[in-house]
């Protein structure tokens, strides 16, 4: 019976129960398509592209591992865990040899894989990054040759048909080629394309050398990047890899065929997994923490506007438990419904989350979208469980108050808000203090960055709940300075806002939300790079800087730089990163030689003066977390994955601008798949001009001023900056929705109020002003309040990370942020309140009797 009163109640009131409908798909959406995401992270699959024809493939260990044994009451718990490292794990070549004589195998094929990109204009696709292997390795794929011959000599070139269409190639044409060393010029002598109905390569680009150029550049001796094992004949796929797995027991090779071949292709592709998971995993507890609070502050609302219906149920004998069990059907309804739709909604959204993602290149291609229902389910149970809770806790004081007074206070709002929601602010701005207080200690951007969005949340709470108390003080301020001098409607906006203050707070809230989490999403990110920018432009003493177009600087040409007349010191810089068990530190590799007169990066223990081979300065952060002083040991995995003992000889202060372990160039250049340099940092009195004449066999080398520095630091700022934005974007919108959703209901559900106005003398105009003097009051009190929770938030962020209590806030993104909540406060108020003033007043005020 009582849900059969739920559907009738809900039919006669649409438009009451809309914005809650509103509010509720929109939370749907975002929880269904942040879920695709973490779902895609965790289950995902990789494609393999040249693999495609070895159905077996053994590679070398992608993973640096940490088993923990624990012993407690008697019992054992072993842990064991593995985190990727950043670049390509090799292979002994001679594991192949192992594997020849093993039954079932027909044949092993080496495979070599470096960095090799075309210089030719037009020859480079952003997004089908060029390899280089071996002519050899071409059975893989297998590529055959379909135009031209196989390279014999070392300046011969194959190239794949993708590349050849798009610069116009042909057998006898050349091609100069950025790989691991100098540039050089080959003659392009065969066009190769995928055997038989096999696909071309879609994410990559396959230049095929000669067998001793490749090994020349992947400059790799005796290594390999991976063994493809092909099956003699009658050999099933399965047998195959358990008679390898036997052969290479005792090794840490793995053994990988069907789906487990994409993550060894593409590296990128599995270290991005790790990524969405975690995104995916901070974006939906980011939007379910602001879906909660939304979707709580718009029941209320609705609740409220319901106060005279609910004090009738009352005084004509509904039990509290009745009303309650009431609200709780219609929320469950309302909640099932709009969670169907929204989740439904939200795997398109998710689709289209995943495509920016791509575009903006944190998912690689090859990483396929995940969708399942469970995404879509765990979105409409949050919905309804949410829907449910947000109403029973609305309705707890309507429901308990006598009937009598229900009808009293059906007419009057509470000039106090309750003791129990007043506690619960405290608690929650208590919480928000001890977040903020809690950001300011941590200095590693993984760790700050969810404390920092939550911070934002929890207070946002804090204001939600004591909206009431907070908006009466800021209405009396706005009232003496301003709304009492402003006339008839300047006076009546004040005694709403301090006569409605709970409904005026409704509003408040997702305004502050909006304001607060918009600032912290946008300057996050321009705090830690202006710090960053600031340490490397103070620590270069250099007074050129190499950079290129491509993939970097060859080593081959500041060895020639340094020959020149005039340059007193020519440092190469190489950029990875290492993990120290199984943390992850951003490291460089630098000359040892003469390194003091290019680069400073503020050393406050130690010295870099005898900087070695065997040596690494960390920075200060680096050194508090791991224990280190100039002196001590430092164990550490090296980007390919090979473990490396150091000395730390220095303690830095600028490890923002320079990354927190500093390592000899020869060292990291060894081990990287890049080993050309990002910068190279050049003291010398000779000109631009000079300096570029000596590098005339460089075309692609280009010589700048040390400002260069300053912007590739900036580029990778904005670049971290676009990826926290379009991460944050879905809560963003789903908060200025909410915003409008809110507005809106407050004012639609004004006609009676607004039907006395005119029939008491008002016109039309002087009520749409009262409602823009109201607007602009609430823009004002939520504009200084969420601007207050994020130069709060952004300040101990700014702390933590740079040890300076100056965040950085861009005036005109400031002002732009503010304008844009004014223009949806404006047009969410102006539009319904049109809409309300257009029945006459004598029939609106009949129809609400």
């Amino acid at each position: 019976m009582m849900l059969g009163y739920a559907l009738r109640t809900i039919r006669a009131r649409k438009g009451g129960f809309l914005g809650a409908f509103v509010a509720l798909m929109c939370a749907a959406a975002l929880i269904t398509a942040c879920g695709t995401l973490l779902e895609t992270g965790l289950r995902g699959t990789i494609r393999t592209e040249r693999y495609a024809a070895a159905p077996v493939l053994v590679s070398a260990d992608q993973n640096v591992h940490r088993t923990t044994v624990k012993h407690k009451k008697g019992k054992t718990k072993v842990k064991h865990k593995a985190k990727p490292i950043a670049e390509r794990a090799w292979l002994p070549r001679g594991l192949g040899k192992r594997l020849e004589g093993v039954p079932g195998v027909g044949a092993v094929v080496p495979e070599l894989t470096f960095m090799a990109e075309p210089l030719t204009p037009g020859a480079g696709d952003a997004d089908r990054p060029a390899y280089g292997h071996a002519w050899s390795s071409a059975a893989l794929t297998p590529f055959r040759i379909v135009d031209g011959r196989a390279p014999r000599a070392a300046t011969d070139l194959v190239v794949d048909r993708g590349l050849a269409d798009r610069a116009r190639l042909a057998p006898g044409d050349r091609l100069t080629v950025q790989s691991t060393q100098a540039p050089r010029t080959y003659r392009v002598t065969g066009i190769a394309a995928p055997d038989g109905n096999r696909e071309a390569l879609a994410h990559q680009t396959a230049l095929f050398f000669s067998a001793r150029e490749a090994e020349r550049l992947a400059d790799h001796p005796g290594q390999v990047t991976a063994l493809g094992v092909l099956p003699a004949e009658g050999t099933s796929v399965d047998a195959l890899k358990t008679a390898v797995k036997k052969a290479l027991h005792g090794t840490t090779a793995q053994v990988s065929s069907g789906d487990g071949r994409g993550p060894v292709e593409f590296i990128d592709a599995a270290g991005a997994r790790v990524k969405l998971v975690s995104m995916g995993g901070a974006m939906g507890g980011t939007s379910l923490l602001v879906a909660v609070l939304v979707v709580v502050g718009t029941f209320a609302l609705s609740i409220q506007q319901r106060h005279r219906e609910l004090a009738l149920l009352r005084a004509v004998a509904a039990t509290p438990k009745q009303v309650r069990a009431l609200l709780g059907r219609e929320a469950l309804l309302v909640g099932a419904a709009a969670g169907t739709l929204g989740s439904l909604a939200g795997i398109p959204l998710g689709a289209l989350l995943y495509g920016e993602f791509g575009d903006s290149g944190v998912v690689p291609a090859t990483l396929d979208r995940v969708v399942s229902v469970f995404p879509p389910l765990a979105a409409v149970a949050a919905t309804v469980c949410g829907a449910w809770a947000a109403a029973r806790l609305s309705a707890r004081r309507i429901a308990r108050i006598r009937p009598g007074e229900a009808l009293a206070e059906a007419r009057v709002e509470r000039t106090r808000p309750s003791w129990a929601r007043v506690v619960a602010g405290l608690v929650f701005l208590a919480g928000g203090v001890v977040l903020v207080l809690v950001l300011s200690v941590l200095r590693t951007e993984p760790a700050s960055t969810p404390v920092t969005f939550l911070a934002v949340v929890v207070l946002a709470a804090a204001v939600s709940l004591l909206g009431p108390l907070l908006v009466r003080g800021a209405a009396a301020l706005l009232g003496h300075l301003l709304l009492r001098r402003t006339g008839p409607t300047g006076r009546l906006a004040h005694a709403n806002l301090r006569g409605n203050a709970a409904r005026m707070a409704a509003a408040v809230t997702p305004l502050v939300l909006l304001i607060g989490m918009t600032c912290t999403v946008l300057f996050v990110q321009p705090t830690l790079t202006a710090a960053a920018r600031a340490q490397a432009r103070e620590g270069v003493r250099a007074d050129w800087t190499l950079t290129a177009h491509g993939p970097g600087v060859p080593e081959q040409a500041a060895r020639q730089l340094r020959a020149a007349d005039g340059v007193g010191a020519v440092t190469e810089v190489v950029r990875t990163t290492v993990r120290v068990g199984l943390d992850k530190y951003p490291a460089q590799g630098v000359t040892p030689d003469g390194l003091t007169r290019t680069w400073d990066p503020d050393v406050t223990a130690g010295t870099l003066t005898s900087f070695g081979a065997g040596d690494v300065a960390v920075s200060e952060l680096a050194a508090d977390q791991l224990g280190l002083a100039p002196g001590s040991r430092l164990a550490l995995t090296l980007g390919d994955g090979t473990p490396a003992t150091l000395t730390v000889r220095a303690v830095y202060a600028r490890g923002l601008g320079f990354g927190d372990l500093t390592m000899a160039h020869d060292l990291v250049a060894r081990h990287v798949d890049n080993p050309l340099a990002a910068t190279v940092l050049v003291k010398s009195d000779r000109t631009k001009e000079q300096l570029a004449a000596a590098l005339e066999k460089f075309p692609q080398v280009r010589v700048e001023s040390p400002d260069a520095v300053d912007r590739l630091q900036a580029e990778r700022g904005q670049s971290s900056a676009d990826v926290n934005l379009l991460a944050m974007g879905l809560v963003l919108a789903f908060t200025a929705i909410a915003v409008v959703n809110t507005l809106a209901m407050s004012v639609s559900e004004r006609v009676r109020e607004f039907a006395l106005l005119r029939l008491a003398g008002a016109t039309r105009r002087q009520v749409l002003r009262m409602l823009r003097a109201e607007a602009l009051s609430v823009l004002l009190i939520a504009t200084a309040l969420g601007s207050g929770v994020a130069f709060a938030v952004l300040t101990a962020f700014s702390v933590g990370m740079t040890g300076s209590a100056a965040p950085v806030a861009l005036p005109l993104l400031y002002a732009a942020v503010v304008a844009g909540a004014g223009l949806l406060a404006l047009a969410a108020t102006a539009l319904p309140g049109r809409a309300a003033l257009r029945p006459l007043p004598v029939t609106m005020t009949t129809a609400k009797e």
